[in-house]
């Protein structure tokens, strides 16, 4: 690795980094050296010199994201190797496979929980889809690449740059090693989603949800579901499979409803018991006077900023009153929240609240997250970013 560029802390901002959080603010920097541009990697030390680690620089603030806490390790092709191997052995411990026919999509890397911060690897049934969301890692692109070719040898099929709706820096999707493939049909828990990464959401499947999926399939024989919120049906087609007597799938987006109806078709469910409804959700929920053994309330995040934050608990607190509104008495509702600065206290409160409002009865049965392969690290709590409830409602 060519001589990097140095940055200074402030006297006792080296603290948080050595208690392994991954974030340098910049507020807590002193000085730097000259002409450091976004994405370069840097060498952080505090105000006595100490080194502190490695990680990628940027203009704003959240200045540093460390990628390694080892100041005498390089930054080079053998590091991106290991961490990458590091993340799927990971996986492979707790039961994920890159051979399994009844599972063949999983997240390899996420971000600060595989202590690479600003980075995205979702792998779908060959095709590893790379999000990248800092100019540092956008640099090391090449790098990333090679490794993933080396790890994951003849498993790997594709691999698709998906970045342009979270990079600042101009960069073009598309792919960038073997096949060229827009979309591919992935197997979770036995179930079959076409997934298509050029034109969906994120890397085109929320891979967070599968344990609640599952969660809903158990408990799904004989009920009426509804599915707000549904994009490509996840829990739809969960419900079905678990024998439910009828499941409503409602989203906003048309190109959301021909995927649930795809998927519907994919696995042989009869639509006749399945009703698809394009529509703003709130509203629907607001006039609906139908109601459903359960309901599942999976918003895209109210709030992607401190700014939001108080918008974001007012709409979480009305989509929560009205989706109990629907919900029989002795029904269940699966409740969510994606928005990072809504955390785990303040969303229990805010659903909570929901229930005085609705005049309903609400037990929480079970706490809720993101499944294994989305893992937080314990010196960055933040990345436990998937909130969910599931009440019994009486």
């Amino acid at each position: 690795m060519e001589q990097v560029k140095k940055v200074w802390l402030k006297a006792g901002k080296e603290r948080p980094i050595e208690r392994f959080h991954p974030w340098v603010f910049s507020g807590a920097i002193q000085k730097t050296d000259d002409n450091i541009d976004n994405g370069d990697i840097v060498l952080v030390l505090s105000n006595r010199d100490k080194k502190l680690g490695y990680g990628h620089y940027f203009d704003g603030n959240i200045a540093i994201r460390i990628l390694s806490f080892d100041a005498h390790i390089i930054i080079d092709q053998d590091f991106w190797n290991s961490k990458i191997k590091e993340a799927l052995q990971m996986r492979l411990a707790l039961g994920f496979s890159l051979k399994d026919a009844n599972n063949n999509c999983f997240r390899l890397i996420h971000g600060e929980g595989d202590g690479l911060s600003g980075l995205i690897i979702d792998f779908y049934n060959g095709t590893a889809v790379v999000q990248l969301h800092t100019d540092g890692m956008l640099k090391n692109l090449d790098q990333i690449v090679e490794a993933l070719k080396a790890v994951l040898g003849e498993h790997l099929k594709s691999i698709y740059n998906k970045s342009n709706n979270t990079l600042n820096t101009p960069n073009n999707d598309g792919s960038i090693f073997g096949e060229k493939r827009s979309k591919s049909y992935v197997v979770e828990n036995g179930l079959n989603f076409e997934v298509n990464w050029e034109e969906g959401q994120k890397t085109g499947f929320f891979l967070d949800q599968k344990d609640n999926r599952l969660l809903l399939r158990t408990l799904a024989k004989n009920k009426t579901v509804l599915n707000t919120f549904c994009y490509t049906g996840g829990f739809s087609i969960n419900a079905l499979a678990g024998g439910a007597a009828s499941v409503t799938s409602i989203d906003i987006s048309e190109k959301a409803m021909e995927l649930v109806k795809m998927n519907t078709t994919l696995n042989h469910f009869d639509e006749a018991i399945h009703k698809m409804i394009c529509a703003d959700v709130m509203q629907l929920l607001k006039q609906n006077e139908d109601n459903y053994d359960i309901v599942v309330l999976d918003p895209p995040a109210f709030a992607k900023s401190i700014r939001a934050k108080h918008n974001a608990v007012q709409a979480y607190k009305r989509l929560n009153t009205w989706g109990m509104g629907v919900v029989k008495k002795g029904g269940l509702l699966f409740t969510f929240s994606c928005s990072q600065v809504v955390d785990n206290a303040l969303f229990e409160h805010t659903v909570i609240a929901a229930a005085l409002a609705s005049g309903k009865q609400a037990k929480i049965i079970k706490r809720l997250g993101q499944s294994a392969d989305h893992p937080v690290s314990a010196f960055h709590p933040e990345g436990s970013y998937l909130k969910g409830l599931l009440l019994y409602i009486s």
